[in-house]
């Protein structure tokens, strides 16, 4: 038996066509394009398409979204029904998923053709903005707002959630983050999503595995820990004393370092180009609060090259387009819940189980 290394780093599970990660360069790719580059300029409908069906508009139809963000009454029902009893929207998010998966009777990806599998795709990655916004609407004691299909993905989801038309330039900026985030490797939750597909599950049990692998505080929830971790510095002159005293104290700094990247998070590039973008007080001050615990980060370990990630510039970005905190992990769900489903799809036509082995470590048992 081989014994793989903790946490599987390093080991290669499967084949995929769908990017890589190249972490000492601070470099990442979504098939053979640069996606940094694709976050700069590209929809977020021109790269779901590229990772659904394999190129870039115009070389085939972009993906329009928009018909397929509607909820069926009966699924509706079902996630008023818990957003009544649920705080959480990860959790609502995988009931919505389920009750969509089950009201139209998308069975198991091993009985479905390769054209239903993508149907599949779409219509449950396009549903999650509204299954979101709804819950969040309804916990806050407001109507929901129903999608507008004529609106892109992105301008639609600020616009169920908040309740008004987003300002253009800060739309343009989700949209990078959303972009920049949909697909990065064999991270947890999307190997998970591939797990559950290659066992011939359906497409929203899939979906809702990886949902509750990102629904963990070590994978999906920084962007917020990130914000209030500058709230809570609030002047750039307390960034340096604070870093040292959580360090001091044994505690991780939030959106600061990374299990992959050892160069710059070309992630965290993008996003603070587009928070830049935008201006104001917030960023001038974020930009030497980071300044400040870098700083402080290089002196605590001199012989480790910590850069800031995707994180803390993602929370600075959400938090100028209006979301509120409790949304930063669940809008981070609308653009992975893309490259999951490409992930899904991808596995479903290995047709290959993965079922690893454990190794046992407890007591010899006894033998009769």
């Amino acid at each position: 038996m081989q014994v793989a290394p903790p946490g599987l780093k390093g080991l290669a599970v499967a084949d995929t066509v769908l990017g890589a990660v190249k972490g000492t360069e601070g470099f990442y790719h979504y098939r053979q394009h640069d996606a940094a580059e694709l976050a700069r300029s590209r929809t977020l409908e021109d790269v779901w398409t590229l990772q659904i069906d394999g190129a870039l508009p115009p070389d085939v139809s972009a993906i329009d979204a928009g018909p397929l963000r509607a909820l069926p009454p009966e699924a509706a029902a079902v996630v008023d029904a818990a957003s009544a009893r649920l705080d959480d929207p990860m959790a609502v998010l995988r009931i919505g998923l389920l009750a969509v998966g089950a009201q139209e009777d998308r069975g198991p990806l091993l009985d479905r053709t390769t054209a239903q599998r993508r149907d599949d795709a779409l219509r449950l990655a396009a549903i999650v903005p509204t299954v979101l916004a709804r819950h969040h609407r309804r916990r806050q004691g407001l109507d929901p707002i129903e999608p507008d299909q004529a609106l892109p993905h992105t301008q639609d989801y600020l616009r169920m959630t908040t309740g008004a038309g987003p300002d253009q330039a800060a739309a343009r900026a989700v949209e990078q983050y959303l972009v920049a985030t949909l697909d990065h490797g064999f991270n947890a939750s999307t190997f998970t999503s591939r797990v559950v597909a290659s066992t011939g599950a359906d497409m929203a049990g899939s979906l809702v595995a990886a949902v509750g692998a990102l629904s963990g505080p070590l994978h999906g929830g920084a962007p917020s820990r990130a914000m209030e971790m500058v709230t809570e510095i609030g002047s750039p002159a307390r960034a340096g004393p604070w870093t040292r005293s959580r360090l001091e104290d044994g505690h991780k700094i939030m959106g600061f370092g990374h299990a992959v990247y050892r160069a710059a998070d070309p992630r965290g590039v993008v996003l603070r180009a587009a928070a830049e973008s935008l201006g104001g007080d917030l960023v001038s001050s974020a930009a030497a609060i980071e300044e400040e615990i870098l700083r402080v980060l290089a002196e605590w370990r001199p012989g480790n090259r910590i850069v800031t990630n995707v994180e803390y510039w993602a929370g600075v970005v959400l938090e100028l387009a209006g979301l509120p905190r409790d949304m930063f992990t669940p809008t981070f769900a609308v653009s992975r819940t893309i490259g999951w489903s490409a992930h899904v799809l991808e596995q479903a036509e290995a047709g290959k189980i993965l079922r690893p082995s454990a190794r046992y470590v407890g007591p010899e048992p006894a033998r009769a």
